[in-house]
């Protein structure tokens, strides 16, 4: 974290520290630069050389090393390097591969060594290697992608000032903006900063170079979402953990010239573009704070989604216990509960099989249509003048100005309701300009050819069903029926549904008396003394009395003279556990047998898959180790492997089978919980504790246990 050498050379262009270096590309054969107000290229070599002053946009081509792909083969995965350098030893008796130690570099924990085995040019080659390995007792095997370097490469060179200059192989190019509130941007993103372009043994590499806490304020909001989870105290808990991380791993890419990548393989770091008020307030707020135990930074692994519980890292990661990231239940013995309850209740109401009882609600509480508690009435005739009058409403509803029509007609069918609406709502030019002659015909072809429509009544009716008001031509049974109040209300909702400010949403926060809290700007809502209250539970929407929040709830609702009138609850799945409101809370995966054998044989050679058993689970249920069967081999499979050889969200699952006529395995059917690899903070779940008043450090430890929040800078 030191930049002091450099602070005489940028003319006063200072970036304070600590500093950290992230990779934004290895390997580069293009790269394009521009700025938003000028920057300063430098050729460093020898000696420091201006190439430009106040350019806006530089290419930048050459120094792409021919890569090629190779493979090897690890075998065994411990945090002892006694133990890892005797398993080498003995493999090397046995087989003529080349064995070697790595560090688990591509981890993000340390402390692990592995033991590998190659390297082979094809997948197919390391398969056979892995058989080999086999015969010899060794059966834990994973295939791992690299990529090889050709030497010889292409000269570096830059276009500046519409002019090609060739460049040394070992040139460092500084790209510095003009003045410090000016920012360099790069495929499509802004960075704050400064860049640098060096070669590698892996090509061209291009570095960010900028404050540690500048690189945080792009982090956070990167990893957790200040958009879906809106709480500050949960953002202030991830910008400690990301922040404990990156300090942690400064270094981690050092052959390449950078601390860390832009990618999930150490944090996702998307720039400026990402960067998000509430997540920057985060970031300051808690400047410097790291979590440490026992006085050393920790690895503050985080996960979106646990499922309800944390795991051993150990069971995930396959390296040494840490005290600190224990298995923990994602819960809070402080959650708060609110009861809201409604006076007003209604009996579900359904039309041809289609409940439309929200609609209903809907309109009633906007003073739209009356309110018939009778279902009965909804499949009643709808008169003349209680079409029209609903129609007036909605004019006024929508602001539309006031026209005085006098309709000709006894009762209310499609074609007569298509041209009230036309007439009521000003909707002439809609129908003349907006529609085509083919798409007329086309949506009403579905009509019988002898009804005697007038041109303009066509037209109404073609774009009333286009708009979604009417319902299709396949669904009316008889264009000249007499509509029901069921009917009516169906037109008018879709009528009303096309104003994107009628229905409001956000997240409950907490109910104070008649006074409901919403995550937005701290928004507050009044409810009306005879509002409507209604669950919707995975679509299902019914009107209830009374329900239970723990807040986080997605709640829709309608206004009328600055109350609500009708609120609408969208009800997670059934729990207590602090990451209910996620949507990967419970999935279900569905894949075929000849799907999971195609993506298993791309790490283990089984041939023809017969099985995959769980047979051994951790302390949050998780599959820590599994099972793989084939006609020809089986392998144990351990830890987060688990997930990536399998394809699926996380480890925490049960298997189902679905078995084809002749008795073999058709598909495999995963039900589980969570998504990530469930180890230390649950973001999701910290999102939950801080909607129940938890602060940032009592989130921080209940996932990491028995930490220290300490302030280094």
């Amino acid at each position: 974290m030191k930049f002091a050498k450099d602070k005489n050379f940028f003319h006063g262009y200072l970036i304070q520290k600590p500093i950290i270096k992230i990779g934004l590309g290895v390997n580069l054969s293009e790269i394009r630069v521009s700025a938003s107000s000028g920057m300063k290229i430098y050729e460093v070599s020898k000696n420091y050389k201006l190439l430009s002053d106040y350019k806006d946009e530089i290419i930048i081509k050459g120094h792409k090393e021919k890569l090629t792909e190779k493979y090897v083969v690890q075998v065994y995965s411990t945090d002892d390097r006694t133990e890892a350098e005797t398993i080498a030893h003995e493999l090397k008796q046995k087989i003529h591969d080349k064995v070697y130690i790595a560090d688990a570099a591509d981890q993000k924990i340390e402390g692990v060594f592995q033991v590998r085995v190659g390297d082979f040019i094809t997948r197919g080659d390391a398969l056979k290697g892995i058989t080999r390995l086999t015969q010899v007792g060794f059966k834990d095997n994973w295939i791992i992608r690299e990529e090889i370097t050709d030497l010889e490469s292409k000269p570096l060179w830059i276009l500046v000032n519409d002019r090609i200059q060739s460049l040394n192989p070992d040139t460092v190019l500084y790209i510095i903006p003009d003045s410090p509130l000016s920012y360099l941007s790069y495929k499509g993103r802004d960075y704050r900063g400064l860049f640098i372009l060096h070669a590698s043994v892996k090509g061209v590499v291009l570095v960010n170079v900028l404050n540690l806490e500048d690189y945080l304020k792009s982090v956070v909001p990167s990893e957790f979402s200040p958009y879906e989870f809106r709480t500050i105290e949960a953002h202030k808990a991830q910008a400690v953990a990301a922040r404990t991380y990156a300090i942690k791993n400064l270094n981690k890419y050092e052959e390449l010239g950078y601390d860390l990548c832009d990618t999930p393989a150490s944090q996702f770091y998307k720039g400026m573009n990402a960067e998000h008020p509430l997540s920057t307030k985060a970031v300051e707020l808690t400047q410097g704070e790291v979590a440490t135990y026992k006085g050393k930074l920790i690895d503050a692994l985080y996960t979106s989604t646990c499922g309800g519980m944390t795991e051993n890292v150990e069971n995930v990661f396959q390296g040494p216990a840490l005290a600190y990231l224990r298995s923990t239940e994602c819960t809070y013995e402080k959650q708060k509960k609110w009861t809201i309850q409604a006076q007003n209740s209604m009996i579900p109401i359904h039309l041809r099989g289609k409940n439309i009882s929200s609609h209903v609600i809907s309109l009633v509480s906007l003073g739209i249509i009356p309110k018939y508690l009778d279902p009965v009435i909804y499949g009643k005739e709808v008169s003349v003048e209680e079409t029209i009058a609903s129609l007036e409403k909605v004019r006024e509803l929508l602001g539309l100005e006031k026209k005085e029509i006098e309709p000709e007609i006894n009762a209310v069918d499609y074609p007569s309701l298509a041209r009230l609406i036309i007439d009521i709502l000003g909707w002439d030019s809609r129908i003349q300009n907006l529609m085509l002659n083919s798409e007329v015909d086309f949506l009403i072809s579905g009509f019988s050819k002898d009804l005697s429509l007038k041109e303009n009544e066509k037209n109404a009716l073609a774009y009333l069903i286009q708009a979604e008001i009417f319902p299709l031509a396949v669904e009316i049974d008889d264009l000249g029926k007499k509509l029901t109040w069921g009917d009516l209300v169906l037109c008018l909702w879709g009528i009303v549904n096309t104003s994107p400010d009628l229905v409001q949403t956000g997240s409950f926060k907490s109910l104070d008396e008649h006074t409901i809290e919403v995550e937005e700007e701290e928004k507050s809502l009044i409810l009306a003394p005879d509002f409507f209250l209604a669950k919707n539970h995975e679509g299902d929407s019914a009107f209830v009395s009374q329900l239970t929040l723990l807040g986080g709830e997605d709640i829709r609702w309608l206004e009328r003279n600055g109350e609500i009138r009708m609120l609408e609850v969208m009800y997670p799945v059934l729990t207590n556990t602090l990451d209910r409101n996620s949507f990967y809370h419970s999935w279900q995966s569905r894949i075929s047998s000849e799907d999971l054998q195609r993506r298993i044989n791309r790490y283990y050679p089984i041939g023809k898959l017969i099985d995959v058993k769980p047979i051994k689970r951790g302390a949050s249920k998780r599959v820590i180790e599994m099972d793989i069967i084939g006609q020809e081999g089986q392998v144990t499979v351990k830890g987060l492997r688990i997930r990536r050889v399998l394809g699926l969200k996380e480890t925490l699952f049960v298997i189902d089978r679905e078995y084809n006529e002749e008795g073999g395995i058709a598909h495999f059917i995963f039900t589980g919980r969570g998504w990530g690899h469930g180890v230390g903070l649950c973001q999701v779940g910290a999102y939950g504790m801080a909607q129940s008043g938890a602060d940032y450090r009592e989130i921080l430890r209940k996932y990491y246990q028995n930490i220290k929040i300490a302030k280094i800078y």
